[in-house]
């Protein structure tokens, strides 16, 4: 049999201890935890992510929080106790929308809102700038020859091209 080179086994085994520290935070209940209330909101109205709900006297968010806790220690997975939250309380606990149905309108809308204000902003300026050089040289051939003159004297001490 023949034996690898040496930064063959070393890149293996950097691998491998990447792999296992990911895993581990994977599965950790804790982490789990504190996952899953940042992804809901309080239901009593504060606004505020349940996990980080420090509304005084809060009635909902301890029997929320509670509530969490033994799913995710039932054995229940994510996507199963994101369901029942909304079953129970309404698609108003999710701290942020689906990305299915309906609910993609609410990730694509602010792109496509930006993206047509810039390019109206691109028009309108666009429209402003050609209309104002095409008013000057109209207004310059209709203009009484004294003011004309003067202009032109402005344009020659000042160096300009403008009025």
């Amino acid at each position: 049999m023949k034996r690898l080179p040496f930064w063959i086994k070393t890149t293996q085994a950097a691998l491998l201890a990447i792999a296992v520290c990911f895993s581990l935070g994977a599965t950790d209940a804790g982490s789990r935890y504190t996952d899953l209330n940042h992804r809901l909101m309080c239901t009593c109205g504060c606004a505020q992510i349940l996990g980080e709900c420090n509304h005084v006297g809060c009635p909902n968010s301890a029997g929320e929080l509670g509530e969490l806790r033994a799913d995710i220690q039932g054995g229940a997975s994510d996507k199963a106790i994101l369901d029942s939250f909304v079953g129970k309380y309404g698609a108003i606990v999710l701290a942020a929308p689906t990305t299915h149905g309906f609910d993609l309108v609410a990730w694509i809308a602010p792109f496509a809102v930006f993206a047509a204000a810039m390019l109206g902003t691109i028009l309108l300026v666009r429209r402003w700038s050609v209309g104002k050089t095409q008013t000057v040289a109209a207004d310059t051939s209709k203009m009484d020859p004294v003011e004309r003159e003067r202009r032109e004297q402005i344009r020659r001490e000042t160096g300009e091209g403008g009025f």
